[in-house]
């Protein structure tokens, strides 16, 4: 029996110890803000958060996950209170498709908790989430205005 936490809550998992958290997540659970991208751990659309760290969800097998503290795009706001990442996204207009964007948003999240004023040095080196149609100058933006936020410089 594999035990953890997702979004707060325990929850249990007694079936195929390779199965990647992705699909535990996005079936077993109902998450679905969680994206499946390209299965190999490369695009981050599946990126979530295990004991506060980004994770690539598609390629992290529940067997590795007994015991850890999940949270997901759905647990990312506090109650009706949005994230201020994903309040900077709206002010940015961030997405174009939407779809790559819950990972993105995780990875830049836990991205401000390492760093909590990134230059763009800090963003190249450390958000590694494709985006197929391109935004990356306005999520750049929307990771510097968060990080503003986060501090209380806005």
């Amino acid at each position: 029996m594999i035990r953890l936490v997702v979004n707060g809550k325990q929850m249990q998992f007694d079936g195929d110890p390779d199965m990647p958290l992705l699909w535990y997540l996005r079936e077993d659970a109902k998450l679905k803000g969680t994206k499946f991208g390209c299965g190999i751990g490369q695009c981050g659309a599946c990126t979530v958060h295990a004991n506060g760290a980004a994770l690539r969800s598609c390629t992290a097998p529940m067997s590795a996950l007994d015991g850890a503290d999940i949270k997901t795009i759905e647990g990312l706001a506090t109650g009706d209170k949005l994230h201020p990442v994903q309040e900077a996204w709206i002010d940015e207009d961030a997405p174009q498709c939407g779809y790559c964007q819950a990972g993105q948003i995780m990875a830049t999240a836990e991205l401000l908790q390492r760093i909590p004023d990134p230059s763009d040095k800090d963003i190249d080196d450390n958000i590694s989430n494709l985006c197929r149609c391109g935004s990356y100058y306005r999520i750049r933006k929307a990771i510097h205005r968060a990080a503003k936020t986060i501090q209380g410089r806005e």
